[in-house]
This record gives structure tokens, C-alpha cells and sequence, in this order.
């Protein structure tokens, strides 16, 4: 429907880091997908809707929009069932990012406004449909034909009768994240849907979107978020192990820094990550800040490098797999696996192919699959 989104530029944090005294750490992102809308206004690298982000790349206040609609939408449609955040987040995953690079407010108002193409038939951006102007312009900017607007990219038609006020301010509006989420659960509920069974979810997001590759995209990213909700068992890991995931999963929730974090906690960052992202203003945990403090949560130092951190008790080789790695392992990424000077990204191993780590510059501290990353590098067990 759009034209491809720009391919975002692979970063690191090897020379830059031993030249700067900073530290980690920047998951690559690469090979863009096309965008289902089109972000007019301010969207630079963390607008941009791409393959390889992170299953948990979610603002806060996004996700929590996205839990207090399924909460609520049993009140709107009765006989709902299955409703799910990650299939919220899915959808707002490929619609719009997750609103990134918007400024999100405490009541779920979404600054500047997502817009998309204008679907006058022009053939920009791939429409040849003209769609009459329903609103005068009240959601989508102009009264010359529609426009999909907000988070979840609804046409001011299909708003008006799905629009709810989730925030109670009295106004049902498309460009705040909790009418936004609310109003995408009651449309995929319809008539009574269980979205627990698949064939349902599918029909659903058909309706949302006649396109069956949009529909597996938005599958893919609500199996990812699936997966992460989803804690980690820690029935069986005990000792250190288990002192070094519980305090990096305390920390879930913490913004990333560029050269923030230490063995006592969070801190400020330093300038500048090769993408050009200051940490001077976050107070949080770039991946190896998180490493190092978990780690000496239990009385274990590290390195504050994620490359020399590899050197750091037994090695784990990539070619053994992620089968290989044990709770509490540190996971490692590199441009050249293998030559673990070119390692640019660190995580803690929790198992089931599952890691925690502060993955780049606009996310938190999260759970991820060890695959979401390229180059995987092998594992150390510092214990």
C-alpha cells in the first residue's frame, strides 16, 4: 500500500565504545518492509516501521493503552472473548510503530498526529480508490478526501462507528492511544469473535486489512509479543544464576541510555551512539550497564565492554548453538561472529531461547528472543 520504508542504518558499538568510553549497545536494524501507513510529519529512524525490532519494543504508555482496552471492551461487545494486548500490539506494530518518535501524554493524547495517505486516487502511495471526505476534516486534516488517522490508522468512517471514550475526557478521538486501542478491540470483536481460535484472529485482521500479507505480518508480531509476555520460569535456577536474572528483571521497564548504567545502578549516559542518539538526558542501561549490574548483584565483576565481557570465565562458541547456554549465561552479538572484537550487543540468557537486555536507543529493558538479533556470537558463564 506504501512505498518501502527507509532502510535503517546497522550500528554497533565496538571502535566507537573503546574510542569514547561508552559503552553498548545498538541491536542492527535491516532488510525494511513496506509500511501500512504513511507517517507524515517527524519521523525519523524510530518512525519507521521495519523487520528486526525486538518483540517487547513497546513505549509504556502505548502498552498501557493497550491493556486497559482489553480490560474495557467487554463493556462495549459482551460477548467478546480471546482479546489479547499482543494482538492490539501486533496490529499498532505494523500500522504505525507503536506511534514511536510521537510524544504520547499522560492521557494517551498522540503529538504530532499520524496521518496517513491522502485517498483522493491520485496513485500516491499506492491508492487508485477515491475515498469522499466523511469528517470535514475533524481527524484527518482536510476535507478533500479520507485519510487513515492515529495509531491503528482507522478511516474517520469506520471511527465513527467504533469510537469510543476510553480515558474519560468525554471525546472519542482516534489520536489517543487508549481510544485508539479500545476502539481496534471492539472492531476486531465484531459480532461476538472468539480470538482465541486462529481462524477467527485471521478473519478479524482480514477485515481490518484485505491484504493476506498484512495479515501474516500482524501474526508474526502478535506471536512475537505472545512469546514475551510470557516470564520466565525459574522453577529450576538457583545460586548465581538466579541472583543475576532477578536483578536484571527488576529493571524491566527501564529506558535504554547510550553509556548509562554500573555496577550500582542506573545512570546517566554519555554522547553520542554511532546513530547519533545522546544518553546525556536518560538515566537508565545501555546492555552492558545491565550486565554489570546484574552480575554484581552477585558479587561478580564485569568489564564495562560488552567485547571484553566475553573474556570473562568460560567461553560458550557460537557453533554449539544456543542450546549450549544456561540461565545466567551472557548471550553474545557480533558483526563477525567469531571475532568477538566486532561483538556490538550483550544479553542475559533466561532460557528457552529467551534473553533479557537493553536493546537500543528509544526501548526499555525487556525480554527477547535470543533469534530477534543477528550474529549470534555464543554465550560466557561467568559464575
Amino acid at each position: 500500500m506504501t512505498p518501502p520504508g527507509r532502510r535503517l542504518r546497522r550500528w554497533g558499538c565496538m571502535l566507537a565504545l573503546l574510542m569514547f568510553a561508552a559503552v553498548c549497545c545498538a541491536a542492527p536494524v535491516s532488510n525494511a518492509i513496506s509500511a501500512y501507513a504513511v507517517l507524515t510529519t517527524g519521523a525519523g529512524d524510530e518512525g519507521v516501521i521495519a523487520a528486526g525490532g525486538s518483540a517487547a519494543d513497546i513505549p509504556p504508555r502505548m502498552l498501557t493503552a493497550y491493556r486497559k482496552a482489553v480490560q474495557q471492551v467487554g463493556d462495549h461487545v459482551a460477548t467478546c472473548r480471546g482479546m489479547r494486548w499482543p494482538i492490539l500490539a501486533g496490529i499498532a506494530k505494523v500500522e504505525s510503530h507503536h506511534a514511536m518518535g510521537r510524544a504520547i501524554a499522560g492521557n494517551g493524547d498522540i503529538r504530532p498526529r499520524i496521518y496517513g495517505v491522502l485517498l483522493n486516487g491520485s496513485g500516491a502511495g499506492g491508492n487508485t480508490t477515491v475515498f469522499p471526505d466523511t469528517d470535514n476534516g475533524r481527524w484527518d486534516g482536510t476535507a478533500s478526501a479520507e485519510r487513515a488517522v492515529g495509531p491503528f490508522q482507522f478511516l474517520p468512517s469506520t471511527w465513527k462507528g467504533v469510537g469510543r471514550d476510553a480515558n474519560g475526557d468525554k471525546t472519542a478521538d482516534p489520536h489517543n492511544a487508549q481510544d485508539a486501542a479500545l476502539g481496534a478491540a471492539i472492531y476486531l470483536c465484531g459480532d461476538g469473535r472468539n480470538l482465541a481460535h486462529r481462524s477467527q484472529l485471521k478473519a478479524a485482521l482480514l477485515q481490518y486489512n484485505h491484504s493476506t500479507a498484512y495479515v501474516a505480518n500482524v501474526l508474526g508480531w502478535i506471536d512475537q509479543y505472545t512469546a514475551v509476555a510470557k516470564g520466565p520460569d525459574l522453577t529450576h535456577v538457583t545460586g548465581t544464576a538466579r541472583t543475576v536474572i532477578e536483578a536484571a528483571l527488576s529493571q524491566r521497564g527501564v529506558p535504554y541510555s547510550w553509556g548509562g548504567g554500573n555496577a550500582s545502578g542506573t545512570s546517566y549516559g554519555s554522547c553520542c551512539s554511532p546513530s547519533g542518539k545522546s544518553g546525556t538526558t536518560i538515566k537508565g542501561f545501555d546492555c552492558s550497564g545491565l550486565t554489570t549490574y546484574a552480575y554484581a548483584k552477585a558479587g561478580i565483576r564485569l568489564p564495562r565492554v560488552a567485547s571484553a565481557q566475553a573474556q570473562v570465565g568460560r567461553r560458550i562458541p557460537a557453533h554449539r548453538g544456543a542450546g549450549a547456554l544456561k540461565p545466567g549465561d551472557l548471550v553474545f552479538f557480533a558483526d563477525a561472529p567469531g571475532r568477538d572484537a566486532t561483538i556490538y550487543h550483550v544479553g542475559i540468557y533466561l532460557g528457552n531461547g529467551r534473553m533479557i537486555n537493553a536493546p537500543r536507543p528509544g526501548t526499555a529493558v525487556r525480554l527477547d528472543p535470543v533469534n530477534a538479533m543477528p550474529g549470534f556470537a555464543g554465550g560466557a558463564r561467568p559464575q
